[in-house]
């Protein structure tokens, strides 16, 4: 079934503005715990959007040996954060990369064999961890809120205002709307928090 231009646009735009909100958090957690400078943190965030995007590229280009051939974009995971941020207070970022290179490769070793391990996993359980993750990060979402660690109007009303306006917009937008626009709600409210903030200031 073809689907309009506009609205492939706007689901895509969506995707990515998700995607890239998690593909920016991570490092900036990992870098800010690891007292990394600015032009660290850049480099990393540079990395990290980089890897996400041919990740993406191989994803969904499907052959005989990798690729599911499905419209998804693929971000960074929240679950490694933490042992990230231990491995490299330790042993420095570098040790952090050779993680993430071996981990690769076992899971390239054990891929053909996990599908069937999903029974193991029923909802409850990968629930719970989604669930365990985002309690996690309450603290970076409640600094965000705030105006973020630094601004100068940190805790102000204004920001906590905007933010949960924001949330409760895409709340309202999701809860009372139907089809297209409901599917674009974050999309929308995400627009209308920006608009919202250009307003204050």
């Amino acid at each position: 079934m073809k689907q309009h231009p506009l609205k492939i646009t706007s689901l895509g735009i969506q995707h990515v503005l998700a995607m890239y909100a998690g593909a920016v958090i991570v490092p900036l957690i990992v870098g800010g715990a690891l007292k990394f400078s600015g032009e660290q943190l850049t480099y990393l965030v540079s990395i990290d959007i980089l890897m996400c995007g041919i990740a993406t590229i191989l994803q969904v280009w499907q052959n005989r040996f990798f690729g599911i051939g499905l419209p998804i974009v693929l971000g960074c995971t929240f679950t490694a954060v933490g042992p990230m941020i231990a491995i490299g207070g330790q042993f420095g970022i570098s040790a952090i990369y050779g993680s993430i290179l071996i981990s690769g490769l076992i899971v390239i070793a054990i891929s053909q064999f996990f599908g069937k391990l999903i029974k193991f996993f029923p909802p409850v359980v990968t629930g719970s961890v989604v669930t365990i993750i985002g309690i996690t990060l309450i603290p970076v979402a409640m600094n965000n809120i705030a105006g973020g660690q630094g601004s100068p109007d940190f805790g102000s009303l204004s920001n906590i205002s905007l933010a949960f306006g924001t949330l409760l917009f895409i709340i309202l937008l999701y809860r009372f709307t139907k089809g297209f626009i409901r599917s674009i709600s974050i999309l929308i409210g995400l627009i209308g928090g920006t608009l919202a903030a250009t307003i204050m200031g």
